[in-house]
């Protein structure tokens, strides 16, 4: 074997994100709005949640889960300034795929035209995209890609009840994506540092949709003829859900803090999953942190579970909030339960 080749083939590299990207449909729904199709009201909303607004896809206006999951990458491959056929895989993280199977990422390798480009769904719900990070920067540690393109899409408003017995969970999601493209990075100093994700499958029905599945599939439950049966629709236990997620957040947080010798002082910016407002002020209330080293939009998109770091970090970024030298800090906690975080030195 080549020397030159031998040695290159043994070099750890980091990876850094070169470009991002958003989509949000056009149609924005008001807390007002869900008035009209459950017993609720703005106060109740916002005291709960913190969420003013989200935005839903409006039928006909030709999005889908898959459909924003390419606008908002193709602005993140402008931005990193390559083409699409630079990309050599696809890591596309999402509750709401376009169809039960295929996954949505091979329909974006369709429409983005990239010839016989892997693609693979990740299914970890609110901490897709943080695991779907971790995945494209292992691929790119090993140097077997120099570029992944990172998805975070989904559609919820296709999937929930809205109506009074579904309100606690309908009126927190929203619909739209987010995009990153990760590219190799020589320096192992910049781009991302280290990443950290956990899991715990007892509590997964604490946070679930359970039907219809391959247990039970669709004549069974029209069948049945149950107008009890919501399994078809999401299920969150609330308080059970916010009271382990506070926790995992600090752990998680601590933890990659701790793995790069830095300080709750050294971050400049948190960018939590956006699942409610009260969550994220609890972690931000516990670690010190001042309104300026948290980000949060959730007030106007809502929980778009894969999507919401994504989007976020995407908005923070082109609002001059990210800078070179940064110390940013992403993390996620979800239904499985499922949480992570990712530490990056902003190149």
């Amino acid at each position: 074997m080549n020397y030159l080749n031998c040695v290159e083939s043994t070099i750890m590299y980091n990876s850094k994100i070169s470009g991002l990207g958003m989509y949000v449909p056009e149609n924005k729904v008001s807390n007002h709005n869900l008035t009209h199709l459950m017993d609720t009201s703005d106060e109740w909303i916002k005291e709960r949640t913190g969420i003013k607004e989200r935005r839903h896809i409006k039928k006909g206006d030709g999005n889908s889960t898959a459909v924003m999951g390419v606008k908002a990458a193709k602005q993140a491959i402008e931005r990193a300034k390559i083409s699409s056929d630079d990309i050599e895989l696809i890591l596309f993280a999402t509750l709401s795929p376009d169809y039960y199977f295929p996954g949505s990422g091979v329909l974006v390798q369709e429409m983005l035209s990239i010839k016989d480009c892997p693609a693979m769904d990740i299914r970890n719900q609110c901490s897709g995209f943080v695991y779907a990070l971790a995945t494209a920067d292992q691929f790119i540690k090993s140097g077997m890609y120099k570029n992944v393109l990172v998805i975070g899409s989904e559609n919820h408003s296709g999937g929930l009840d809205f109506s009074t017995r579904g309100r606690d969970v309908s009126v927190i999601f929203g619909d739209g994506a987010g995009a990153a493209v990760v590219s190799r990075e020589v320096d192992n100093d910049k781009g991302i540092l280290s990443s950290h994700l956990h899991s715990e499958g007892k509590h997964a029905e604490e946070l679930s949709l359970i039907g219809p599945s391959t247990n039970r599939w669709v004549p069974e439950i029209i069948e049945a003829n149950d107008p009890e049966d919501i399994s078809y629709y999401p299920y969150m236990n609330g308080q059970f859900v916010f009271k382990n997620a506070v926790v995992r957040f600090e752990q998680v947080i601590l933890e990659g803090l701790k793995k790069n010798n830095l300080s709750t002082e050294d971050i400049d910016l948190l960018i939590p999953h956006q699942a409610n407002l009260r969550i994220s002020q609890f972690v931000q209330r516990k670690f010190g942190l001042k309104d300026g080293q948290v980000y949060n939009n959730i007030e106007k998109y809502g929980n778009t579970t894969a999507a919401s770091i994504p989007i976020a970090l995407t908005e923070a970024w082109e609002s001059g909030l990210i800078n070179t030298g940064d110390k940013i800090v992403l993390a996620a906690f979800g239904s499985g339960f499922t949480w992570g975080s990712i530490i990056l030195n902003w190149q």
